[in-house]
């Protein structure tokens, strides 16, 4: 068994595609900035973030019509420099709701919300693990 991707259901589809393209700087597979599917595969990994209108996936489970509420998913992504990334994300117009800060004496992370209110935590480890 293969980790194939995350997939984030979002109301704002094209919203949430400039946001992980243009603000993170993730790369997606293909142009589909209108959706309604579209995943971006970090530089070095092999499993992804996806993104699926929650329309469209209302269509297989009804119960996904509804919006939700607070907080959807914690999606965390591992940079070089977290400090460093956090100044190139946010002159492309990302938002910190945290840091970056220490998190343990191990590791930097800071954290900001994407379009459909999923949580990114960003990770720079300063001891590796092991």
């Amino acid at each position: 068994m293969e980790l194939a991707q995350v997939r984030l259901l979002v109301t704002d589809f094209p919203r949430c595609y400039r946001f992980y393209r243009d603000a993170l700087g993730l790369k997606p597979q293909f142009d589909a900035e209108e959706g309604p599917y579209a995943k971006f595969t970090p530089d070095g990994g092999g499993a992804g973030i996806a993104l699926q209108d929650r329309t469209q996936m209302a269509q297989v489970l009804g119960e996904l019509a509804a919006e939700p509420t607070g907080y959807r998913s914690l999606v965390v992504l591992r940079v070089d420099d977290v400090d460093r990334y956090c100044a190139e994300i946010t002159r492309r117009g990302a938002v910190l709701v945290h840091g970056p800060a220490p998190m343990t004496d191990r590791m930097r992370v800071a954290h900001l919300t994407d379009p459909a209110g999923n949580l990114v935590e960003l990770q720079q480890w300063l001891v590796p693990r092991g």
